[in-house]
Protein backbone atom coordinates (compact mmCIF):
# COMPACT_ATOMS: atom_id res chain seq x y z
CA UNK A 1 0.00 0.00 0.00
CA UNK A 2 2.83 2.36 0.89
CA UNK A 3 4.44 1.85 -2.50
CA UNK A 4 1.16 2.60 -4.28
CA UNK A 5 0.62 5.77 -2.23
CA UNK A 6 4.17 6.85 -3.01
CA UNK A 7 3.63 6.28 -6.74
CA UNK A 8 0.46 8.39 -6.67
CA UNK A 9 2.19 11.24 -4.86
CA UNK A 10 5.15 11.03 -7.23
CA UNK A 11 2.74 11.30 -10.15
CA UNK A 12 1.08 14.44 -8.77
CA UNK A 13 4.47 16.03 -8.15
CA UNK A 14 5.67 15.06 -11.62
CA UNK A 15 2.51 16.51 -13.20
CA UNK A 16 2.98 19.81 -11.37
CA UNK A 17 6.66 20.03 -12.29
CA UNK A 18 5.81 19.24 -15.93
CA UNK A 19 3.21 22.01 -16.03
CA UNK A 20 0.51 19.48 -16.89
CA UNK A 21 -1.26 20.04 -13.55
CA UNK A 22 -1.75 23.76 -12.96
CA UNK A 23 -3.41 25.85 -10.30
CA UNK A 24 -5.31 29.11 -10.66
CA UNK A 25 -8.76 29.82 -12.11
CA UNK A 26 -10.04 27.60 -14.92
CA UNK A 27 -13.43 26.92 -16.47
CA UNK A 28 -14.25 23.23 -16.93
CA UNK A 29 -16.33 21.73 -19.75
CA UNK A 30 -19.23 21.67 -17.31
CA UNK A 31 -18.88 25.43 -16.86
CA UNK A 32 -17.54 25.19 -13.31
CA UNK A 33 -14.80 27.45 -11.99
CA UNK A 34 -12.03 25.05 -11.00
CA UNK A 35 -8.90 25.96 -9.01
CA UNK A 36 -6.86 23.39 -10.94
CA UNK A 37 -6.54 22.06 -14.46
CA UNK A 38 -4.98 18.85 -15.80
CA UNK A 39 -4.01 18.68 -19.47
CA UNK A 40 -2.26 15.46 -20.54
CA UNK A 41 -1.74 16.99 -23.98
CA UNK A 42 1.19 18.85 -22.40
CA UNK A 43 3.13 15.59 -22.02
CA UNK A 44 4.57 16.51 -25.40
CA UNK A 45 8.27 15.77 -25.29
CA UNK A 46 10.10 12.48 -25.21
CA UNK A 47 11.26 12.64 -21.60
CA UNK A 48 7.90 13.53 -20.02
CA UNK A 49 5.98 11.08 -22.23
CA UNK A 50 8.40 8.29 -21.29
CA UNK A 51 7.95 9.11 -17.61
CA UNK A 52 4.15 9.30 -17.68
CA UNK A 53 4.09 5.99 -19.56
CA UNK A 54 6.04 4.44 -16.68
CA UNK A 55 3.33 5.65 -14.29
CA UNK A 56 0.58 4.19 -16.49
CA UNK A 57 2.39 0.86 -16.88
CA UNK A 58 3.23 0.44 -13.19
CA UNK A 59 -0.29 1.44 -12.08
CA UNK A 60 -1.80 -1.12 -14.46
CA UNK A 61 0.51 -3.88 -13.27
CA UNK A 62 -0.10 -2.98 -9.61
CA UNK A 63 -3.88 -3.07 -10.15
CA UNK A 64 -3.88 -6.83 -10.66
CA UNK A 65 -6.31 -6.49 -13.60
CA UNK A 66 -5.96 -9.35 -16.08
CA UNK A 67 -5.56 -7.97 -19.60
CA UNK A 68 -4.44 -9.00 -23.08
CA UNK A 69 -4.02 -5.67 -24.89
CA UNK A 70 -4.44 -1.89 -24.76
CA UNK A 71 -6.76 0.46 -26.64
CA UNK A 72 -6.24 4.21 -26.99
CA UNK A 73 -9.24 6.30 -28.06
CA UNK A 74 -8.41 9.14 -30.46
CA UNK A 75 -6.77 11.47 -29.96
CA UNK A 76 -4.90 11.69 -26.64
CA UNK A 77 -5.37 7.99 -25.97
CA UNK A 78 -3.38 7.09 -29.08
CA UNK A 79 -0.11 8.46 -27.73
CA UNK A 80 -0.80 7.30 -24.17
CA UNK A 81 -1.62 3.70 -25.15
CA UNK A 82 1.38 3.49 -27.51
CA UNK A 83 3.79 4.82 -24.90
CA UNK A 84 2.32 2.59 -22.19
CA UNK A 85 2.85 -0.46 -24.40
CA UNK A 86 6.52 0.51 -24.74
CA UNK A 87 6.81 0.98 -20.96
CA UNK A 88 5.16 -2.38 -20.29
CA UNK A 89 7.58 -4.08 -22.67
CA UNK A 90 10.43 -2.52 -20.71
CA UNK A 91 9.00 -4.14 -17.59
CA UNK A 92 8.91 -7.56 -19.24
CA UNK A 93 5.26 -7.48 -20.35
CA UNK A 94 5.06 -7.27 -24.14
CA UNK A 95 1.52 -6.14 -24.92
CA UNK A 96 -0.19 -5.34 -28.22
CA UNK A 97 -2.21 -2.18 -28.68
CA UNK A 98 -4.69 -0.56 -31.02
CA UNK A 99 -6.39 2.79 -31.49
CA UNK A 100 -9.16 4.26 -33.58
CA UNK A 101 -9.42 6.84 -36.31
CA UNK A 102 -12.04 9.54 -35.96
CA UNK A 103 -13.19 8.78 -39.51
CA UNK A 104 -13.09 5.48 -41.38
CA UNK A 105 -10.34 5.02 -43.95
CA UNK A 106 -11.77 4.36 -47.40
CA UNK A 107 -8.63 2.84 -48.97
CA UNK A 108 -5.99 0.27 -48.11
CA UNK A 109 -7.17 -1.96 -45.29
CA UNK A 110 -10.01 0.47 -44.49
CA UNK A 111 -11.90 0.60 -41.20
CA UNK A 112 -11.49 2.73 -38.10
CA UNK A 113 -9.19 0.52 -35.99
CA UNK A 114 -5.42 0.80 -36.36
CA UNK A 115 -2.90 -1.61 -34.84
CA UNK A 116 -3.53 -5.02 -33.35
CA UNK A 117 -6.81 -6.86 -33.77
CA UNK A 118 -9.15 -6.21 -30.86
CA UNK A 119 -9.38 -9.47 -28.96
CA UNK A 120 -9.38 -10.85 -25.44
CA UNK A 121 -9.45 -8.52 -22.44
CA UNK A 122 -8.82 -4.91 -23.45
CA UNK A 123 -7.75 -1.99 -21.24
CA UNK A 124 -8.91 1.44 -22.46
CA UNK A 125 -6.25 4.10 -21.80
CA UNK A 126 -7.09 7.80 -21.67
CA UNK A 127 -6.15 10.93 -19.73
CA UNK A 128 -9.31 11.77 -17.76
CA UNK A 129 -13.02 10.96 -17.89
CA UNK A 130 -15.28 13.98 -18.17
CA UNK A 131 -18.54 13.22 -19.97
CA UNK A 132 -17.68 9.57 -20.56
CA UNK A 133 -18.32 9.86 -24.31
CA UNK A 134 -14.87 8.54 -25.23
CA UNK A 135 -15.34 5.52 -22.96
CA UNK A 136 -18.78 4.74 -24.40
CA UNK A 137 -17.46 4.84 -27.96
CA UNK A 138 -14.46 2.71 -27.01
CA UNK A 139 -16.60 0.10 -25.23
CA UNK A 140 -18.89 -0.12 -28.25
CA UNK A 141 -15.97 -0.60 -30.68
CA UNK A 142 -14.31 -3.23 -28.50
CA UNK A 143 -17.51 -5.21 -27.96
CA UNK A 144 -18.44 -4.95 -31.65
CA UNK A 145 -15.12 -6.65 -32.43
CA UNK A 146 -15.98 -9.51 -30.09
CA UNK A 147 -13.46 -8.46 -27.45
CA UNK A 148 -14.04 -7.58 -23.79
CA UNK A 149 -13.35 -4.15 -22.26
CA UNK A 150 -11.91 -5.10 -18.86
CA UNK A 151 -10.85 -1.74 -17.37
CA UNK A 152 -10.31 1.94 -18.05
CA UNK A 153 -6.94 3.38 -17.04
CA UNK A 154 -6.73 7.16 -16.66
CA UNK A 155 -4.18 9.62 -15.33
CA UNK A 156 -6.33 11.67 -12.96
CA UNK A 157 -9.70 11.00 -11.33
CA UNK A 158 -11.18 14.39 -10.45
CA UNK A 159 -13.60 12.62 -8.05
CA UNK A 160 -16.13 15.22 -9.05
CA UNK A 161 -19.88 14.80 -9.32
CA UNK A 162 -21.17 14.97 -12.85
CA UNK A 163 -24.12 16.96 -14.09
CA UNK A 164 -25.32 19.35 -16.75
CA UNK A 165 -27.88 22.10 -17.24
CA UNK A 166 -27.32 23.23 -13.67
CA UNK A 167 -28.13 19.81 -12.22
CA UNK A 168 -25.52 17.98 -10.13
CA UNK A 169 -25.40 14.19 -10.17
CA UNK A 170 -24.76 12.05 -7.09
CA UNK A 171 -22.11 10.13 -9.04
CA UNK A 172 -18.83 11.17 -10.59
CA UNK A 173 -18.11 10.52 -14.27
CA UNK A 174 -15.83 7.67 -13.18
CA UNK A 175 -18.53 6.11 -10.99
CA UNK A 176 -21.07 6.43 -13.80
CA UNK A 177 -18.74 4.55 -16.16
CA UNK A 178 -18.21 1.76 -13.62
CA UNK A 179 -21.94 1.50 -12.96
CA UNK A 180 -22.98 1.62 -16.61
CA UNK A 181 -20.42 -0.78 -18.09
CA UNK A 182 -19.49 -2.89 -15.08
CA UNK A 183 -15.76 -2.35 -15.52
CA UNK A 184 -13.28 -0.81 -13.07
CA UNK A 185 -11.72 2.60 -13.64
CA UNK A 186 -8.12 2.75 -12.46
CA UNK A 187 -6.42 6.11 -11.94
CA UNK A 188 -2.76 6.91 -11.38
CA UNK A 189 -3.80 9.77 -9.09
CA UNK A 190 -6.97 11.47 -7.90
CA UNK A 191 -8.28 14.59 -6.18
CA UNK A 192 -7.43 13.21 -2.73
CA UNK A 193 -3.83 12.69 -3.84
CA UNK A 194 -3.74 16.23 -5.23
CA UNK A 195 -5.08 17.66 -1.98
CA UNK A 196 -2.63 15.56 0.02
CA UNK A 197 0.19 16.96 -2.09
CA UNK A 198 -0.89 20.55 -1.39
CA UNK A 199 -1.30 19.71 2.28
CA UNK A 200 2.07 17.96 2.60
CA UNK A 201 4.86 19.26 4.76
CA UNK A 202 7.10 19.64 1.74
CA UNK A 203 4.56 21.51 -0.36
CA UNK A 204 5.77 24.57 -2.21
CA UNK A 205 4.41 27.68 -0.40
CA UNK A 206 3.40 29.08 -3.79
CA UNK A 207 1.22 26.02 -4.35
CA UNK A 208 -0.02 25.77 -0.76
CA UNK A 209 -1.97 28.99 -1.30
CA UNK A 210 -4.40 27.03 -3.49
CA UNK A 211 -5.18 24.50 -0.75
CA UNK A 212 -8.27 26.34 0.52
CA UNK A 213 -9.64 26.83 -2.99
CA UNK A 214 -9.22 23.13 -3.80
CA UNK A 215 -10.83 22.18 -0.46
CA UNK A 216 -13.80 24.44 -1.18
CA UNK A 217 -14.18 23.03 -4.69
CA UNK A 218 -14.02 19.49 -3.35
CA UNK A 219 -16.64 20.30 -0.70
CA UNK A 220 -18.99 21.67 -3.34
CA UNK A 221 -18.55 19.19 -6.18
CA UNK A 222 -16.64 16.24 -4.76
CA UNK A 223 -18.19 12.81 -4.39
CA UNK A 224 -18.96 11.63 -0.89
Amino acid sequence: MGQTTSLRQEFIQFSVQSGVLRFGEFTTKAGRQSPYFFNAGLFHDGATLAQVAQFYAQTLLDSGVQFDMLFGPAYKGITLASATAVALAGKGRNTSFAFNRKEAKDHGEGGTIVGAKLQGKVVIIDDVISAGTSVRESVEMIRAAGAEPCAVLIALDRMERGGKDGQISDLSAVQEVTQKYGIPVISIGNLDDLFGFLNGAGADPQLAQYKDAVAAYRARYGIV
